[in-house]
C-alpha cells in the first residue's frame, strides 16, 4: 500500500497539515510513519476513515478528548461509537436549550421586563395573584426494605430525589434540604445559579461522605414571578398537564434513554432493557456524572406539574398518568391516587410524587 505525504492525506482527509500535526501530537492520529532524517510525516489509506471521523465529529464540535474515545470505540463497534455521538448530541441539544432559556431570561431581567417577551399579559389579574397549590407523597413499596425516596412539595418548590446505595436515603435527603433552603433565599435572577450551586453542594457531600457507591438523581422546580427554574440529574421526572394536554418536560440521563435517543431501540422496547436503569448522570459524588440540566419554564395559570421517582412512571402506564393529572381535583389526590396505581402494579420500588397547580387567588 502506497505512503500519502501529509498534504497528500490533508486533502483526502479534508483536515489542514497544522491539524494533522496537532492530531499526532494528541495521540488520536498518529502518522504511519515519520522519516528519521527531515521529520516528515507519511499516512496511508488505510487510515483516512478514522481521519475523516475525526474531521466529522470536530466540525460538529466534539471536545478532542472524546473525539478520541469515539474513534477507538469505532474501530472496534461502529454501532456503539454511533449511540455515543447521537447521546452527545442530545447532550448539546439540551444544554443549547438551556442556555438559550437563560439568555432569554437575562434580557428580560436588563430589560426590565421579567414576565418574558411572548408571554401574554392576563387581563385583569397580576401574576403577583398567582400562587401554587401543592402535596408530596412517598411510599416504600412492596419490595424494597427501606424507602429512599424524598419528595417535597412547598409554596416555591417541588423536589424528587430517587436515593441508590447504601447512603441513598442519606443522599437523596441532602439533596431535596440544600433546595428547601433556597425557597426564603433565592429570587429573581440568581435563581438558576443558586440551584447550581446547591446542586454542586449536594455532589461534593456524596463524594465525602459515601462509601462509593451510594447517590441520587434529582428533579426539582423552584417558582420564581411567573417561572420555574427548572434543575434535573438523573431519571426522576417532571410532567406538565397544560390546556388538557399532558407532556414530559425533562430528560431521562440513562443509557436507554440514549438508545432511544439513537434510535437503536424504541421507547416500547427500552421499558424491558435489562440496563433500563444504568444512569449517565447522578449525584455521585463525581464531577463528570453530576451536571445539571438547568432551564426556565413559563408558568401559565392552570398548569399542572407532576415531578416523580421511577418507582411510579416505570409500573404506572402513561394513559393512567395523564388520566389522574386531568381528573384528580386536588394535587393531593393526585399525589394519593398515583402512589395507590403504583402498589396496586406490584409496588417493586419506592415511589415519590409531587404535584402542584398554578392557580390564580
Amino acid at each position: 500500500m502506497g505512503e500519502l505525504t501529509i498534504g497528500a492525506f490533508a486533502r483526502a482527509s479534508r483536515l489542514s497539515p497544522k491539524a494533522l500535526r496537532l492530531y499526532d501530537e494528541l495521540g488520536l492520529l498518529a502518522p504511519a510513519r515519520v522519516d528519521g532524517t527531515n521529520g516528515y510525516r507519511y499516512y496511508v489509506e488505510a487510515q483516512l476513515p478514522r481521519a475523516r471521523l475525526v474531521a466529522w465529529l470536530r466540525r460538529v464540535g466534539m471536545p478532542l478528548a472524546r473525539v478520541g474515545e469515539v474513534c477507538d470505540l469505532y474501530e472496534t463497534d461502529p454501532p456503539a461509537a454511533g449511540l455515543v455521538i447521537g447521546a452527545y448530541w442530545t447532550r448539546v441539544e439540551t444544554e443549547t436549550a438551556a442556555r438559550r432559556d437563560l439568555v432569554t431570561f437575562l434580557v428580560d431581567q436588563l430589560s426590565g421586563n421579567p414576565a418574558g417577551k411572548g408571554v401574554e399579559e392576563m387581563s385583569e389579574m397580576s401574576m403577583s395573584e398567582m400562587r401554587m397549590r401543592y402535596a408530596a407523597g412517598t411510599d416504600r413499596g412492596l419490595v424494597r426494605p427501606v424507602n429512599q425516596d424524598t419528595a417535597y412539595a412547598g409554596a416555591r418548590l417541588l423536589a424528587v430525589a430517587d436515593g441508590f446505595g447504601a447512603e441513598g436515603a442519606r443522599a437523596s435527603g441532602a439533596a431535596v434540604d440544600a433546595l428547601v433552603a433556597l425557597e426564603e433565599s433565592v429570587r429573581g435572577a440568581d435563581v438558576l445559579n443558586g440551584l447550581a450551586d446547591a446542586v454542586d453542594r449536594v455532589n461534593r457531600g456524596n463524594g465525602e461522605g459515601s462509601s462509593g457507591d451510594s447517590g441520587t438523581t434529582l428533579t426539582a422546580m423552584l417558582w420564581t414571578g411567573s417561572r420555574l427554574a427548572l434543575v434535573h440529574v438523573g431519571d426522576t421526572r417532571a410532567y406538565l398537564l397544560r390546556g388538557g394536554e399532558v407532556s414530559r418536560i425533562t430528560h431521562d440521563h440513562t443509557l436507554v434513554q440514549s438508545m432511544i435517543d439513537a434510535g437503536s431501540v424504541s421507547a416500547e422496547e427500552a421499558t424491558s432493557h435489562p440496563q433500563r436503569a444504568l444512569l449517565l448522570r447522578a449525584l455521585d459524588g463525581s464531577a463528570d456524572h453530576a451536571r445539571p440540566d438547568l432551564r426556565l419554564h413559563d408558568v401559565v395559570p392552570g398548569d399542572r406539574y407532576l415531578l416523580c421517582s421511577d418507582g411510579l412512571f416505570t409500573v404506572v402506564g402513561p394513559d393512567d398518568i395523564r388520566r389522574v393529572l386531568r381528573t384528580a381535583a386536588e394535587p393531593a389526590d393526585a399525589v394519593s391516587e398515583l402512589i395507590a396505581l403504583a402498589l396496586a402494579g406490584g409496588g417493586p420500588d419506592n415511589v415519590a410524587c409531587a404535584v402542584a397547580d398554578a392557580v390564580i387567588v
